[in-house]
C-alpha cells in the first residue's frame, strides 16, 4: 500500500493487487498516539486476544468496513498473526483515502504477465508500465519468473551483495540481501538511479 501511495505522490496510477486474501490494516496513530503503543500499553494489563478484539474494533471505527474496498480482515487477530506467522499489520498513512478516492484501484489477482500489462484472474487486461511484485519475507520467486536464471532455487539473486539488484529486460531487486533496511535501501537508491537514468536517455532521444 505504502507503494502505491508513494506513486500517487508523483502523479502515476497505480493498481494493487491484495495478495493474501485478507489482511489487517490498523490506522498509524489513534488520536495521536500511536497503534502498536496503545497495543503495547494495553497488553500490560490483558492478554493478547481480548487486546487484539479492540484493536480490531478501534481499527474499523477509525478506517470504517475495508471490505467494500476489497480488502477483509483474517479471523485471526493482527497480534496473534505477528508472533505466529510473523505477519506484520499494515499502517495506513493515507493509501485508504486514496483507494476510496479512485486514485489507486484494488484488482484481483494476475493470471499472467503479457507485454505491457497484465491479465488478470478475471479475465480483464490492464496496462502497465511497470510491475512491482512485494513478496513478503519469503521469496517465492523461483515459482513465477520464468525464462531467467537471475535468481537461485532459494529465490536470492545469484550475483551477491552488493551487485545483485539488477537482471536483464528490466528486472530489478530490492531487498533480497539478507541485510535488513540498510541493504534494502542501497538496492532501492542504485535501482532508482538506473531507471533514472534509463528514463533521461529514452527522453533526449525522442526529442
Amino acid at each position: 500500500m505504502e507503494v502505491c501511495l508513494d506513486l500517487c505522490h508523483h502523479n502515476a496510477l497505480p493498481a494493487m493487487v491484495v495478495r493474501d486474501s485478507k489482511v489487517h490494516v490498523l490506522p498509524r496513530e489513534m488520536l495521536g498516539v500511536a497503534t502498536f503503543s496503545v497495543a503495547v500499553f494495553l497488553l500490560r494489563f490483558l492478554p493478547l486476544w481480548v487486546v487484539d478484539r479492540i484493536l480490531v474494533v478501534l481499527a474499523w471505527l477509525f478506517l470504517g468496513d475495508l471490505a467494500k474496498i476489497g480488502i477483509t480482515r483474517p479471523s485471526r487477530g493482527p497480534l496473534e498473526l505477528k508472533n505466529t506467522r510473523g505477519r506484520t499489520p499494515v499502517l495506513d498513512i493515507g493509501a485508504l483515502a486514496r483507494i476510496r478516492s479512485g486514485d489507486i484501484e484494488v484488482v484481483p489477482g494476475i493470471r499472467r504477465l503479457l507485454r505491457g500489462g497484465a491479465e488478470l484472474v478475471d479475465g480483464r487486461r490492464v496496462p502497465a508500465d511497470a510491475v512491482i511484485l512485494a513478496t513478503g519475507y519469503q521469496s517465492n520467486v523461483p515459482q513465477w519468473l520464468k525464462g531467467s536464471d537471475f535468481f537461485t532455487q532459494e529465490g536470492y539473486p545469484r550475483v551477491p551483495f552488493p551487485d545483485g539488484w539488477k537482471g536483464e529486460s528490466g528486472l530489478y531487486s530490492v531487498g533480497f540481501t539478507r541485510r535488513g533496511l540498510s541493504g534494502v535501501s542501497s538496492d532501492a537508491v542504485k535501482v532508482a538511479q538506473d531507471i533514472a537514468m534509463a528514463w533521461n536517455h529514452q527522453t533526449a532521444t525522442t526529442r
